[in-house]
């Protein structure tokens, strides 16, 4: 008999939120075809505090003690009518490899896009790509980037019309955007690809806006960023002061100088880390600084969260969910998203461990495009057999600079 995948539907459509309440026979959580077109799927309600949580990495330093009844109660309020996107498609576990449990290993793709509300979401490509893997333990959390030029064999996509070929990672997520089949269908591809790439099966799914990042680090006030050398900035200038997009400074007078994130440990402010996240040129190891500089950001974000109490404190979490409405796109396979947080309570923010693939340089294959060497092979195999802990043991080269 084959085996059944979980029940995942592979349309590109959001599921209609009113929909379970009329009797569709759907179990809580799942998600229903939608029959009309993608450019008009419902929009999603701003996903509260538990589903910027799950993302940000922030639910990987959680809840014990006497916080875990009151943040139930948020959790619920914030999730109770969430409508989630479906991501995965067909790269969703199967029930052979866990389906909607979470009690094994679990494993989300977190696709990071800088996508401005004018843009066509067909102008979309995904310039960070990374599997955040926690152990069947639920003790420990890695975060693996995938560089962006890793050269990849993307499968055939009908519902964007994409017919497969050889392509660059980061542009899997171009080709299944095509079409009107928007954000949704471009990371269905691309988690596709990277499950064709890795063998990994996935259990959830989000995309993260870095552009709406700034609004989540502003309502933590700053994060805390440790920058290795000194980083002048491609995208922004200061002036008379002010930071402006490059574009913008053009455009008015007044005192410019380039930013330049000076290297030391501070806290930064929102429009400073994430552009210091979305610097590659001229860094030593060019994108493979930027993967590290952006793990440093999630983990920036958790450990901030975690020390300024924002889950007891309603205001803060408050404003938090306000802002992570505009940054996440998130898909949990059908699984309520309280059950991730508490099923990863016991992981805590410095517990997430950083990994590079190529030893953390271009691996190039003479055509611009980059290959995993035998070391990330190995390494992905180790995140789908669970027993990456071990290999990193025995492979301790593949840990990036930890903050």
């Amino acid at each position: 008999m084959p085996v059944q995948t979980r029940r995942r539907t592979t349309s590109i459509e959001s599921a209609n939120p009113h929909a379970a309440r009329g009797g569709s026979g759907r179990r809580p959580g799942g998600r229903g075809r939608s029959s009309g077109p993608a450019s008009k799927r419902t929009r999603r309600k701003d996903p509260g505090w538990a589903r910027a949580m799950v993302i940000m990495g922030a639910v990987l330093m959680m809840l014990s003690g006497t916080t875990i009844v009151g943040s139930k109660w948020l959790i619920d309020q914030a999730t109770g009518n969430i409508d989630q996107a479906n991501l995965l498609g067909v790269a969703g576990k199967t029930d052979a490899e866990g389906g909607d449990s979470l009690e094994g290993p679990i494993d989300l793709l977190l696709l990071g896009i800088d996508h401005r509300g004018s843009w066509a979401e067909s102008d979309t490509r995904a310039d960070t790509i990374i599997i955040l893997h926690i152990p069947a333990t639920h003790d420990q959390a890695y975060l693996i980037s995938i560089p962006r030029d890793t050269e990849v064999q993307v499968p055939a996509f009908p519902a964007s019309g994409f017919s497969g070929g050889t392509a660059k990672a980061t542009e899997a997520f171009f080709h299944g955007a095509q079409n009107g089949a928007g954000h949704a269908g471009g990371a269905q591809l691309m988690a596709e690809t990277i499950k064709g790439m890795t063998g990994i099966s996935f259990d959830g799914a989000a995309i993260i806006n870095f552009s709406g990042f700034r609004a989540v680090i502003d309502s933590l006030g700053s994060i805390p960023i440790c920058v290795d050398a000194d980083t002048p900035s491609a995208h922004m200038t200061l002036v008379d002061g002010k930071p402006m997009w490059n574009s913008d400074a053009d455009k008015v007078s007044g005192d410019k100088q380039q930013v330049v994130h000076e290297k030391g440990c501070r806290q930064m402010e929102g429009w400073e880390a994430l552009d210091f996240s979305r610097q590659r040129y001229g860094l030593e190891n060019g994108d493979y600084d930027r993967q590290k500089n952006q793990q440093k950001l999630l983990k920036g974000m958790a450990k901030k969260a975690m020390a300024d109490g924002v889950m007891t404190n309603p205001l803060k979490l408050r404003e938090l969910m306000e802002a992570a409405g505009k940054a996440f796109v998130l898909d949990t396979g059908g699984v309520p998203v309280a059950d991730f947080v508490f099923t990863l309570r016991g992981v805590a923010a410095n517990d997430l461990v950083m990994l590079r693939t190529n030893g953390g340089s271009f691996n190039g294959n003479g055509q611009g495009r980059e290959e995993l060497d035998e070391l990330s092979r190995d390494m992905f195999r180790a995140v789908k057999d669970d027993n990456l802990a071990e290999f990193i043991l025995a492979n301790p080269t593949v840990l990036a600079g930890q903050q």
